[in-house]
């Protein structure tokens, strides 16, 4: 919980910068270089043009591969052996009870896919036999169930994601040689860290010259991506021993550094599909053949694990699919996400800017602040009628207190920490130990708790300056930051009433949401009797509450399980904001107790909760959602006043301004340079609310002409009227927003103007 919000990213923008010049003595890479050309009226630059292939390959793709197919073959040959002395029948469970007939050491689960339907093999992405993750061409063993699983299924996605990242690695190693990292499956997509520095390797002295991927890259690599597919390269997978990975990757020093510090490497798997070999534990598609569509969509920089200490990576992005027609939607959604990108909005809608004297530390412009205000407000409303007392708490605490929770140890490089009289001090990432502190300062009754304190304190995190982006990655953020003190019998209540709450708003929002339960992982504190009663009382909290839930094996936090919610916008792109999390180690560390109605002191158990998390992110997420068009309770422009003519500048400015001292977001815009048609165009690109057009017989009887947002009339209205359906709007927290009373009712809005 402590950090959910800003889960550690190593992201650097690359930008447009060229590859510097190779020196000599280093390999040959496709590096930029500048054509003139003669062009019709002129000569001049036509821009860098870059070869596909590293000339000549890197040394280490022929002495890999040939370790590879010694021990290929080797393998092939013992399990030939196997299917002609060891082979027997053997019944294989479908999901539907049906048995299919299969012969082990013979029989892959593809076999039993096109046995039911030459279409449904071609759409299998995977297997999974006796529920183990399972290549469709590898061979079944034993008796087993077996689950074919497409690529609609988050396995399928995941793991045809993670197959296209070995595309993209093969293309790399091809491109520009380097050392491969890490090339995992993300959220969309999947990326394929590199190294490509002038550090030369340990043992053989090789360099590569410090060269730096751009996006002049991407269409060589594309270009490559696509030679790959055609050649439908099959999946192939073998064991191996730890002293043969060490030979297979001796040219690259962070694969030796995994091989030699993880666990499990005495014996594990690499997967080869044409010249690209890599560590894996699989499974993967058949062949790259079977991606339709792919392509390099972005590149930054990183570093290896994440330690801005260690070297720094080369990071390309791709994204793939199984059919054309999902990278064409695919497509349409990124334009549409770029329209609603929050930093565009933020900038068009004047909300916020960023300062390179405080990087990813937000300027909140008077619009972009009376959103943050509305947010808080919205939750401070709520905190009062569920129970919940807010404080105020330091903003800098002596490091001692992080020695006591344990952050010190684990987070003080991503702290901001200064010596004060020979003290160390650090201003807090986060709330939990303050409270506490708070919870602690004086002796507590059993009639007290449960105890709920909310604190929108300001917190500081030390992200790294290239992973800062936007209102999403920020230095300097407020949450709405909650923890309950309770009494185990109490856990299952107040989880119900922390899932009432975030239902509540993230209903006010119009966001749908996943739940999950994050189980013990392996590193935890406390015995497993008490988790085993923790998870207990989360799965009884979500059994009442009603709502489909998951469980998330081994990703609770170490100090408690939690409940992970997982909001989804108008565009379904999914987020995690909230979070339910049962903490025992907090209170045991800082020796927090209450005393009972009967014996003995006892510990109380914390929760901590948050339902928007950094109000920052939240608001990026809102903008974007929204598309800008604000419901009027958020909406920093909630309405403008046009007088049809400048003599009625003075009454359209009383409006505003007896509008605007209720609290309310009202402009009047006299600008006698404009002309009545283009400021009502204006206030419509602008996205207010309400537009109110005031003429003679407006300033003669007190009243405006009230025109809504898409042009819909909602006719004349009286001062008095307009702040009563104002107020209204602003306390029901009504999306789409409601009409005025007798105007006839509007059309339901697009789906892409609104929530989901």
């Amino acid at each position: 919980f402590f950090f959910q919000e800003f889960e550690f990213s190593t992201m650097a923008d690359a930008g447009d910068k060229a590859p510097p010049p190779v020196a000599a003595g280093t390999p040959k890479h496709n590096t930029v270089k500048k054509e003139k050309k003669k062009k019709k009226g002129g000569g001049g630059d036509v821009g860098p043009k870059i070869k596909a292939r590293m000339e000549p390959p890197a040394d280490y793709l022929a002495v890999r591969n040939k370790i590879f197919d010694d021990l290929f073959a080797k393998q092939a040959e013992d399990l030939a052996a196997k299917a002609a002395n060891e082979s027997k029948p053997i019944k294989v469970t479908l999901p539907d009870g049906k048995i299919a007939e299969a012969e082990s050491w013979k029989t892959t689960p593809y076999d039993v896919a096109m046995g039911i339907s030459q279409g449904l093999a071609k759409a299998c992405i995977i297997a999974k036999v006796n529920d183990i993750p399972w290549d469709l061409t590898r061979v079944l063993e034993e008796d087993c169930t077996l689950q074919l699983v497409k690529f609609t299924d988050e396995e399928g996605k995941d793991t045809f994601w993670h197959s296209s990242a070995h595309i993209l690695g093969q293309a790399l190693e091809l491109h520009a040689g380097g050392e491969l990292c890490y090339g995992p499956e993300i959220e969309s997509g999947f990326y394929y860290d590199t190294y490509l520095g002038d550090d030369p390797h340990p043992k053989s002295g090789t360099k590569w010259g410090d060269v730096t991927l751009s996006s002049d890259s991407y269409k060589p690599l594309d270009e490559l991506i696509s030679s790959i597919i055609k050649q439908e390269q099959p999946y192939q997978r073998l064991k191996i021993k730890k002293a043969d990975l060490l030979k297979m990757f001796e040219y690259n020093r962070f694969k030796h550094r995994l091989i030699e510090t993880r666990e499990g490497m005495d014996e594990t798997t690499v997967y080869r599909c044409g010249d690209l070999i890599d560590l894996c534990r699989g499974p993967h598609i058949r062949h790259t053949g079977c991606v339709k569509a792919m392509k390099v969509i972005k590149n930054s920089s990183s570093y290896w694990e994440g330690k801005q200490t260690n070297e720094v990576l080369q990071r390309v992005y791709g994204i793939s699919f199984p059919d054309k027609k999902l990278m064409k939607e695919w497509d349409k959604l990124q334009a549409e996400a770029a329209e609603r990108d929050h930093r565009k909005i933020g900038r068009e809608q004047e909300l916020f800017f960023f300062h390179e004297l405080s990087p990813g530390s937000c300027f909140f412009l008077p619009r972009g602040a009376f959103i943050y205000n509305a947010l808080m407000d919205y939750m401070r409303e709520e905190y009062k009628q569920r129970g919940f007392h807010e404080v105020v708490t330091p903003n800098i605490y002596n490091s001692k207190l992080w020695e006591t929770s344990g952050h010190w140890q684990h987070y003080h490089e991503d702290m901001f920490s200064f010596k004060v009289e020979d003290e160390t001090f650090a201003l807090k990432p986060m709330n939990c130990p303050g409270h506490c502190l708070l919870f602690k300062h004086r002796p507590r009754s059993h009639k007290e708790l449960p105890y709920r304190v909310a604190d929108f304190g300001v917190l500081h995190r030390n992200e790294a300056l290239g992973a800062l982006s936007g209102l999403t990655r920020v230095r300097r953020f407020q949450q709405d930051d909650a923890h309950i003190f309770c009494m185990p019998e109490q856990i299952e209540s107040e989880m119900a009433g922390c899932l009432d709450f975030l239902q509540s708003v993230y209903e006010t929002f119009g966001f749908t949401f996943e739940l999950k339960l994050s189980t013990m992982p392996e590193k935890a504190l406390g015995s497993k009797e008490t988790w085993d009663k923790a998870e207990a009382a989360l799965a009884r909290s979500l059994d009442a509450f009603g709502k489909p839930w998951v469980i998330n094996p081994g990703d609770g936090a170490f100090y408690g399980p939690k409940i992970d919610i997982e909001i989804r916008d108008a565009l379904k792109r999914p987020f995690q904001c909230a979070t339910i999390q049962l903490d025992f180690q907090l209170p045991e560390r800082f020796e927090l107790e209450y005393i009972p109605g009967k014996g003995d002191v006892q510990r109380p158990v914390m929760i901590h909760r948050a339902i928007l998390g950094s109000v920052e992110r939240m608001i990026a997420i809102l903008t974007e959602n929204f598309a800008g068009r604000w419901p009027f309770w958020l909406n920093p422009r909630q309405a403008t006043v046009i007088p049809v003519h400048p003599e009625f500048n003075s009454y359209a400015q009383d409006v505003a301004d007896r509008l605007t001292s209720l609290g309310f977001m009202v402009e009047a815009n006299v600008n006698d340079s404009e002309q009545l048609k283009k400021k009502i165009r204006n206030a419509e690109l602008n996205h207010f609310g309400y537009i109110f057009s005031v003429g003679a017989k407006e300033v003669e009887a007190g009243l405006v002409d009230v025109r809504a947002a898409g042009g819909k009339q909602q006719g004349k209205h009286s001062i008095e009227d307009v702040i009563k359906h104002f107020t209204h709007l602003t306390s029901s927290r009504c999306h789409p927003t409601e009409d005025f009373p007798g105007a006839a009712p509007s059309p339901a809005p697009p789906a892409s103007a609104g929530a989901d």
